[in-house]
């Protein structure tokens, strides 16, 4: 019996072992489960916006519109229906009836950045407003008064007078957040009072052509009516975004909302303040974007900076330091990756300030200084100038672009054949062969003469080589070049003879440039550039 017995002994004793080991696990497995805290989620922002609600205010303003002045026509029922009396004398009543006051409200956010009682918001929560009242988190109201706006970014800053400090918050920089970071916005989302909400930074630098100096910063925290004029927090609680505008087919929010960034709004908040206006930058000059033809034609890598297409008389680089041809691609040592950073980093620049420019001129980069003038001076120097804009630099007109697209079907039917008959003494003598008309990128050429200035109206200032004819389907006509238009320079080269134009296009085929960089003037003067391929 004794060698049936053993096994079984051995086999009690192992799994007596065995219990006790898993009752050892279990116990060690209990332990540890009661040192860690249990999963509940990411961590709470409670703390935060507990400290920050005060600040963030709700703005309701009110606006008397006279007479019928802005609304629409009143719905009226069927001539003879037995409701009409009513029907009428309702909507009589809702619109103050005819010829009489009515009152419109609206509602928006902002926040306190001065316990002295400075109130920051969007400009059109506050626009058109008689009045303007302040709702504290506390049920205190408080009539505000309006310290200084600016439409260009959409911002205002208001003025109310309180008994003791208020609760403020502080700007951070907004150029140090990344896309990902947490943020946390703070408004009064349809008059429900302090609502918090939050999200991430869903992308920078965002153009949604709201303004000039476009550099939103895009969220997907819930951002919805009344959120307008509120702050956007980083995890510190600082401001680093001014909610602004939305993305929503249904005016609620759909996860893209836009912020006006602390980077630009700090500066433009200051001069609010201390200025009652803004005072920006002003450099004069007219600007066009570097387009990857431009660029190869400039001999750059890649499509970058900004081509200054002309300088206003009489603005701060009239005296040479910045020339029409020149790539602009640093300003103040900030990177100008597109046309449409100039103009804000210009603007944000203190007027009177010597800068420092990298400009691409002749195929080489060099460093320019220049001394800003302000933009609310540059009216009268620019009035002589047709493509004046408000933005810090002068851009061209978008319509302007397009009928450079299109062909003029009255001039290309002009096709006048110079021969250099009646040139005055006054001009400078030409060789015969610069008389000549050139075939050159489908263009044919010739030397202005009195003749050809007549045919095409062209201005006494202008000077160059004239286009008499474009080819039909070429380059030249799909860049939108047409009969009339002066060639003043080649690869930033002025142009005397249509023989020069022949040579230079001939010599930048040997350098192996793909495409040729024309400065061409209108009729009356203006400029552009236009980069056409030379295959």
């Amino acid at each position: 019996m004794a060698p049936t017995t053993r096994p079984t002994f051995r086999r009690s004793l192992a799994l007596l072992a065995g219990v006790a080991l898993l009752a050892n696990i279990g116990l060690t497995g209990a332990a540890e489960a009661q040192s860690t805290p249990p999963l509940n989620g990411p961590a709470s922002v409670a703390d935060l916006a507990e400290g920050l609600l005060d600040a963030v205010v709700n703005i309701s303003t009110s606006q008397n519109i006279k007479g019928d002045e802005g609304a629409g026509p009143a719905p009226r029922a069927p001539d003879g229906s037995p409701f009409q009396e009513f029907f009428n004398d309702f909507f009589n009543k809702q619109q103050g009836g005819p010829g009489g006051n009515h009152n419109v409200s609206s509602l928006g956010s902002g926040f306190v950045i001065d316990p002295s009682g400075y109130i920051v918001t969007n400009n059109h929560v506050i626009e058109g407003a008689d009045d303007i009242e302040v709702n504290f988190a506390n049920g205190t109201k408080l009539k505000a008064k309006l310290i200084g706006t600016d439409t260009k970014t959409d911002l205002s800053v208001l003025k109310v007078e309180p008994r003791t400090p208020l609760t403020a918050v502080k700007f951070g920089d907004s150029s140090d957040m990344r896309i990902g970071d947490w943020v946390m916005a703070i408004g009064n989302p349809f008059g429900f009072g302090g609502s918090v909400t939050v999200g991430i930074i869903s992308g920078r630098g965002r153009n949604i052509n709201a303004g000039p100096y476009d550099n939103f910063i895009q969220t997907d925290a819930a951002i919805n009516k009344g959120n307008s004029g509120g702050p956007l927090f980083n995890m510190k609680g600082e401001v680093i975004g001014i909610n602004t505008a939305i993305i929503s087919p249904s005016g609620g929010s759909i996860g893209i909302g836009f912020s006006v960034p602390s980077e630009l709004a700090a500066g433009v908040v200051n001069q609010l303040r201390e200025f009652g206006e803004t005072r920006r930058g002003w450099l004069g000059v007219r600007i066009q974007p570097v387009t990857d033809d431009v660029a190869d034609s400039l001999g750059l890598d890649t499509a970058k900076g900004a081509l200054v297409a002309g300088v206003i008389k009489g603005g701060p680089v009239d005296n040479g330091s910045i020339k029409a041809g020149d790539v602009i691609l640093k300003f103040d040592g900030k990177p100008v990756n597109e046309m449409r950073d100039l103009p804000r980093v210009v603007a944000e620049s203190p007027v009177g300030k010597e800068v420092d420019v990298v400009v691409l001129r002749d195929g080489k980069e060099q460093t320019v200084k220049v001394t800003l003038g302000r933009l609310e001076d540059s009216d009268q120097a620019a009035s002589n100038d047709a493509d004046t804009s408000p933005d810090g630099v002068i851009n061209p007109d978008p319509e302007e672009n397009d009928d450079m697209d299109e062909p003029n079907p009255d001039q290309d039917q002009v096709q006048p054949a110079p021969d250099g008959k009646g040139q005055t003494d006054q001009q400078a003598p030409v060789t015969p062969d610069a008389r000549t008309p050139k075939d050159v990128l489908g263009l044919s050429l010739s030397q202005l003469s009195p003749e050809i200035r007549k045919t095409f109206g062209i201005a006494e200032s202008v000077d160059g080589v004239v286009v008499t004819e474009v080819a039909p389907g070429s380059a030249a006509a799909e860049k939108g070049l047409k009969a009339g238009d002066v060639i003043v320079e080649v690869a930033q080269e002025f142009m005397k003879s249509p023989d020069a134009v022949a040579a230079k296009v001939q010599s930048l085929k040997q350098e192996g440039r793909r495409n040729a960089q024309l400065m061409i003037a209108s009729a009356n003067g203006d400029l552009r550039f236009i980069a056409v391929p030379m295959e």
